[in-house]
């Protein structure tokens, strides 16, 4: 178990000093934090590393997850798919499996805790339940351009609560209630972010057959067509012409996105006849995730539409050259040319590629400024902290929008 005390060589013994300063007012509270799913994902992943760093400043914290049959989560995938603007057929029987799950969780669930802390669409009925306490909705997703009918949906739950939370201020909608601007973060402490030895990465790259004789372009991401792993073989193919180079897709499942492995299906298709093309179905490894970002050149992250896009700030924290497209949350992580390269098509990403490849000196510059940047404004103590000032604001009637 990490301490707080292992993070001062990162962030500085002030900004310790404050979380202990915050947790000393919250102390008494009870923490309740609800999502769908407990591994695969960013909100898993934050919750792992977030929890056990409340506790240690003395807040009581939990963490519970709805329970949900696959039914339910094909249409939740539908609902998320849907809030991004991607073009989705939503019938009222979606509607129905999506409440009669919900009721069942409403029923199952002891959501008494002071403050209730909901993650996504998911759970988000939960609301109904409140009783005297105090409740936020966390939406991690980009909601700038979503399916009417989907949010007016959503609407009839997400103005019964306290607070809403983004993460970017373009995701921000007109609500009836007090919204707040707080950005996901990475631990640099985690398996997936902590310093590797040599050894280990080579040692990942041995187990997967991939040799380090060519440039390594990598995208992390799950199998999920908004993540767009056809058009990353696509860029990567345009790159191939003119610099001889190899790709590795590496990328795990969650239990509610239901369509991964049909995503997983095409990728393999569309790579089968390139043997420098690395397909990786990775289990909860976050190690190997860890060396294969070490191991790579450049790294990808070329989604259609994205929430924050956690898997670049794991990029640049460990100084690599990122290319990703500019969408979500990824322009707040990378300011084009000076902490990476944006582009917004494959030609752009293609061109992008080939600059850092032939460029090596341009492409550390980026990772060194982007590494500096993670540290700054997207580490999880800087999260915590503003969490725990959020938890404090519920409690002071004051007729604020945060933006």
């Amino acid at each position: 178990m990490v301490k707080l005390e292992e993070y001062i060589p990162i962030v500085g013994q002030s900004i310790i000093d404050d979380l202990k300063l915050l947790g000393e007012k919250l102390k008494g509270k009870v923490i309740q934090h609800v999502n769908s799913t407990a591994v695969g994902g960013g909100v898993a992943e934050i919750l792992t590393r977030m929890v056990p760093v409340l506790k240690e400043l003395g807040i009581e914290t939990k963490w519970d997850v709805i329970k949900g049959g696959q039914q339910f989560f094909e249409v939740t995938k539908k609902f998320h798919n849907a809030l991004h603007g991607r073009k989705e057929e939503i019938t009222q029987n979606d509607f129905e499996v999506f409440l009669e799950t919900s009721q069942k969780n409403i029923d199952e669930l002891d959501t008494s805790a002071d403050i209730v802390f909901v993650h996504d669409p998911q759970p988000i009925a939960l609301i109904n339940k409140r009783r005297d306490n105090k409740w936020i909705w966390r939406c991690h997703i980009d909601v700038s351009n979503p399916n009417q009918k989907v949010w007016d949906f959503l609407m009839d739950y997400i103005v019964k609560y306290d607070s809403a939370v983004f993460s970017a201020p373009s995701f921000s909608r007109q609500l009836g209630i007090r919204q707040f601007l707080i950005s996901p973060s990475i631990d640099p402490l985690s398996d997936k972010n902590k310093s590797l030895s040599m050894e280990e990465v080579d040692a990942v790259l041995k187990k997967y057959a991939i040799k380090k004789d060519k440039p390594i372009i990598t995208q992390i991401s799950r199998f999920d067509r908004l993540k767009d792993p056809l058009g990353v073989i696509s860029a990567y193919q345009q790159a191939k012409k003119y610099i001889d180079c190899q790709l590795i897709l590496a990328g795990g499942t969650a239990v509610d996105d239901p369509e991964g492995a049909e995503v997983l299906h095409e990728v393999k298709a569309r790579a089968k006849e390139d043997s420098d093309i690395h397909i990786l179905l990775l289990p909860q490894n976050d190690i190997e995730v860890n060396a294969l970002q070490r191991a790579s050149d450049v790294i990808m992250q070329k989604s259609i539409r994205e929430g924050f896009g956690l898997t670049v700030a794991e990029a640049l924290w460990k100084g690599k050259p990122v290319v990703a497209s500019n969408v979500g949350g990824i322009p707040l992580q990378i300011k084009h040319k000076y902490s990476g390269l944006l582009c917004h098509s494959v030609e752009g990403a293609s061109f992008a590629l080939k600059q850092l490849l032939s460029n090596p000196g341009y492409a550390k510059k980026l990772g060194e400024n982007g590494r500096e940047h993670i540290r700054n404004n997207f580490l999880i103590t800087r999260h915590i902290k503003e969490y725990m000032l959020l938890f404090l604001s519920l409690y002071y009637k004051e007729d604020v929008v945060y933006l």
